[in-house]
């Protein structure tokens, strides 16, 4: 069933159906939502790209970011990952830099994944919106609730073999896609890299 999720559906800015419904998830922390999707706020853009290298300048002069933490994830970086039912085996490159909102750089490497799926279509550019959440479990029950299930997903790419996240399939309702964000206590080392000429 097909769910939109509008602000009279979720009434106060949707805290209320928020708290109802973190109240049936079997004691999981509530989630706060401060808008029309019931797991948050944005705190990052994420951008899909075809050079990572050209994209940091190109978007560090546009934004005036001038250093990007930047990593590579595969199956080694986040042991646990799922695209739709099946394992996942996606790899990508990318780029993290700025603050509210962050802005993250996503270059594909190894497929299937939903960054292919986009790229396939001769798309790049704005591909999700990312929403910090403390309990991704939470998160993922909110927004299975209100009809979006989880297209994508991985967990373990923190020091600890904490953290995850999960994108959802809102681009047939927002035009873009959303996904939750659970940071690790601490992230794996970072190569850092600088804007050209900042």
């Amino acid at each position: 069933m097909k769910a939109t999720i509008t602000a009279r559906e979720f009434g106060d800015g949707g805290n209320d159906a928020t708290s109802r419904a973190a109240k049936d998830l079997g004691g999981l922390p509530e989630v706060h939502s401060a808008g029309p999707v019931p797991i948050g706020s944005v705190g990052q853009v994420g951008i899909l790209v075809s050079d990572l290298d050209e994209a940091i300048d190109l978007y560090g002069h546009a934004f005036g970011i001038e250093e990007w933490n930047c990593y590579h994830y595969d199956q080694e970086f986040m042991p646990w990952s799922r695209f739709g039912a099946e394992e996942g085996a996606f790899a990508m490159r990318l780029a993290m830099g700025g603050s509210n909102p962050q802005i993250e750089l996503i270059q594909p490497l190894a497929g299937p994944s939903i960054y292919h799926e986009f790229t396939e279509q001769g798309r790049t550019g704005l591909h999700h919106l990312g929403v910090f959440v403390d309990n991704l479990d939470a998160a993922i029950a909110l927004m299975g609730g209100a009809g979006y299930r989880v297209t994508q997903t991985a967990r373990g790419y923190g020091q600890g073999g904490d953290g995850g996240f999960a994108y959802f399939d809102t681009d047939r309702d927002l035009g873009v896609v959303v996904e939750a964000i659970e940071i690790p206590a601490t992230r794996r080392p970072a190569t850092v890299r600088r804007t050209g000429g900042m």
